[in-house]
């Protein structure tokens, strides 16, 4: 990923709660099949290994856990808030002109090989542990218990799981950080008013004085 220094990532706790924030992320693979991406709601264990390990899954019907099995390098994508930058918020815009579109955005990328695992028990560990972590916030949050025994032990062979530890992270949090202070204010205020939640949501990640 292309980072200028002025917008990189570097402490391995933000990097890691980037990943955090993010509910899907995307596998991406390049093997004897071409390219194959897949999205995926992942699970990082941030003290396993020296950058943390993530567990996932996919369907057994997909070709892509073959290419983890033989050790093809994964690219794992946690795209953040992001937002599109008019230069009409810029105050400079009026002073001389010199002003053209841009987006902000922020990114973890991350690159690992990955383990793949069909264990019953470990599987139905992941697929818990990920249920208990995106029904956290439900009032009457859901089991995996709460289904059928049976059930559930034929879901667990329709897939395949995988732990990746992470070998190398890139992040990037590109806020405007190479403009004026007068123009992040600007950036930050517009999209702050702006009826769109995303923008709204990157704009509380800009900068302030």
């Amino acid at each position: 990923m292309y980072t200028p220094s002025a917008f990189a990532i570097e402490d391995l706790p933000a990097l890691h709660q980037q990943i955090l924030d993010t509910r899907l992320a995307v596998l991406v693979t390049h093997g004897e099949q071409g390219l194959q991406a897949s999205h995926v709601p992942l699970l990082l264990s941030p003290e396993q290994g020296p950058n943390g390990t993530l567990y996932g899954h996919l369907a057994r019907a997909n070709p892509q856990w073959q290419e983890l099995e033989a050790g093809a390098e994964a690219l794992v994508i946690f795209a953040g808030a992001d937002a599109y930058v008019s230069p009409s918020f810029y105050p400079s815009k009026a002073d001389h002109g010199k002003v053209v579109p841009t987006w902000n955005y922020v990114a973890v990328h991350v690159y690992g090989s990955a383990e793949v695992f069909s264990d019953a028990h470990r599987l139905r560990n992941l697929v818990s542990a990920l249920t208990d972590r995106h029904e956290a916030s439900r009032a009457k949050p859901w089991k995996v218990d709460d289904a059928p025994a049976h059930y559930i032990d034929g879901m667990l062979k329709a897939i395949v799981g995988f732990a990746l530890p992470i070998q190398r992270l890139e992040g990037k949090r590109k806020l405007s950080q190479n403009r004026s202070t007068a123009d992040i204010a600007g950036v930050r205020e517009g999209l702050t008013a702006s009826p769109d939640l995303r923008d709204q949501a990157l704009a509380h990640l800009m900068p302030k004085e």
